[in-house]
């Protein structure tokens, strides 16, 4: 790791503490911790400042030769933890080491990593470094190698992504680990210092986004919410309450007021700097103003897709987009929803790149089915089974929108007039498929149908459609998830490509790829020898 990682992982936030500590109470500090050198303060009296006391009692070299000693045992904590935070990664995983009397070992299995992101932030930029986060399958977790300098990181985390693929590292990686570890821990520490003086920030160097989100909508997307709905309503409620009651109303609302505020400048500083852009690992994700986050989302690790627009939204043309994925946080993690927002607020031409990044397998003949009949639906000719006129009491605005749609590929569920939204759900991905009906349901012969996917933000459910096309969609769902999910490869995404050595000096061991690697199991169902024909895919 480098070598300042202790002291960003906590001791930077010791020193603080330790400093307004003495700032402020060095007076009670000399009294307890000093009574045989100043007898006088048994006694009550107090000198009218440690310092002068030192200076006047020439005890000047002795507190000098204190704080050398504390900075000493701090420095060889330091070392210590550091030299036992280590971390390797194999053909099969990526594992942590760390802890000097209570040790802890963590692996990350590469054919269950969900994504790499790499987070800096505005203390780690400055000093030229970040921590690598691999998302792993489960609850809490993810792999963290923190801290790393920021072009190590940048190097790691494509060769966690390639054997992640099914690729091997090249031939070159042969020198990555050349000398002893006194030799690889010197040049650590030298880059480390490197990047202490310059503040190198080499990980501002992103591949060129596809969309590009001005400052203006950015704000004016986050002011055009239901939150400011909630907001004018409190500041109704402060008013009317100051009028008819007492003053003092008004301060039991002030925290609120300042937690709306603090919610507004955090949503606008998360998505400053947003960018997204295509990588040969997959989608690279890049947001924050003060810290900064870049995630690679490789091929296949997105569960769902939402396309939303709020009413307020609509004269503008602005959407946003969210995704169920796996982060490998727990759900305590306030900070796991800044990893569901794939684009804050867009354009139509802004969705439909981003789209097409998200979901590269929805072939050309089903894009019309997003768009034209899907968010902006219903149209002429509608392909979406939806809501009978009988039921329209239970959906009075959207019944002609609230439907569903299953191609070979994917299920499309469309919902919601004043709120619209589209979910894209990928076969391949989906878990399973249900079919529920309440009693007021079977009165009007009306059933739900819901996609089983990893949880997250994305509504999984279109209700009150017609019996008959919820169970026709139930059954041709399920056999099309089996048939896509035979066929899924995106887990070892670039298992049949030839292998590419990444340029730059390489910084990892070469370890020998086991052959399930480079080759598929022996249990892979072979293709069939004979050509096929090509799948139906009219939408059902």
């Amino acid at each position: 790791m480098h070598p300042l990682t202790p002291l960003l992982r906590g001791g930077l936030f010791l020193l603080v503490v330790a400093g307004i500590i003495i700032a402020n109470l060095r007076e009670r500090l000399v009294e307890w911790l000093l009574p045989a050198f100043a007898p006088e303060f048994s006694e009550g009296e107090l000198p009218p400042d440690p310092i002068d006391y030192l200076v006047s009692r020439n005890l000047i070299l002795i507190a000098l030769l204190a704080v050398l000693g504390t900075v000493v045992v701090l420095l060889l904590v330091f070392s210590l933890s550091w030299r036992f935070h280590t971390f390797r990664i194999t053909d099969d995983d990526v594992e942590v080491r760390s802890g000097v009397l209570f040790r802890t070992h963590r692996r990350a299995p590469l054919d269950r990593v969900q994504g790499v992101n790499l987070t800096r932030p505005l203390v780690a930029r400055l000093l030229g470094v970040g921590k690598l986060e691999v998302v792993g399958a489960g609850t809490d977790s993810n792999v963290k190698l923190e801290y790393l300098s920021t072009s190590n990181a940048e190097t790691i985390r494509a060769d966690i992504l390639r054997l992640a693929s099914g690729r091997r590292l090249g031939g070159s990686a042969a020198a990555r680990s050349a000398g002893t570890r006194v030799r690889q821990a010197a040049s650590a520490v030298g880059a480390g210092l490197t990047g202490l003086v310059d503040g190198d920030d080499q990980g501002d160097v992103e591949p060129e986004s596809v969309v590009h989100i001005p400052a203006g909508r950015l704000i004016a997307s986050r002011l055009l919410s239901g939150t400011t709905l909630v907001l004018i309503a409190l500041i109704a409620a402060i008013v009317v309450g100051s009028i008819v009651g007492s003053v003092w109303v008004l301060f039991s609302f002030v925290p609120a007021v300042l937690g709306f505020g603090a919610y507004y400048v955090r949503s606008v500083t998360r998505a400053l700097r947003y960018s997204i852009a295509p990588m040969p690992s997959g989608t690279r994700i890049t947001f924050g103003l003060f810290t900064t986050v870049s995630e690679t989302l490789p091929p296949g690790r997105v569960h769902a897709v939402e396309v939303r627009q709020s009413i307020f939204w609509r004269p503008f043309g602005w959407w946003s987009i969210t995704v169920n994925r796996l982060s490998g946080r727990s759900a305590s993690d306030t900070n796991a929803d800044q990893f569901t927002t794939v684009l804050p607020v867009g354009t139509r031409a802004d969705v439909e790149r981003v789209l097409k990044l998200l979901l590269p397998a929805l072939p050309d003949e089903d894009w019309p089915f997003v768009f034209d009949q899907g968010i902006l639906g219903p149209r002429a000719d509608d392909p979406y089974a939806t809501t009978p006129a009988r039921a329209r009491l239970l959906r009075p605005l959207s019944w002609r929108r609230n439907g569903y749609l299953l191609t070979p590929d994917a299920l499309f569920l469309r919902r919601g007039f004043i709120w619209r939204a589209l979910g894209v759900f990928p076969l391949a991905r989906m878990q399973s498929v249900g079919i529920a009906q309440g009693p007021i349901d079977r009165m009007l012969g009306v059933a739900n149908l819901t996609a089983h996917v990893v949880a997250g933000s994305v509504t999984t459910t279109v209700g009150i459609l017609e019996r008959d096309d919820a169970l026709r969609g139930f059954q041709d769902a399920a056999d099309g998830i089996v048939a896509a999910s035979a066929g899924d490869r995106s887990h070892r995404w670039a298992s049949s490509e030839p292998d590419q050595t990444p340029a730059g000096e390489p910084l990892l061991e070469p370890v020998s790829a086991p052959a399930d690697l480079a080759a598929p199991p022996a249990d892979t169902v072979a293709p069939p020898a004979e050509p096929v024909d090509a799948p139906d895919r009219t939408p059902r």
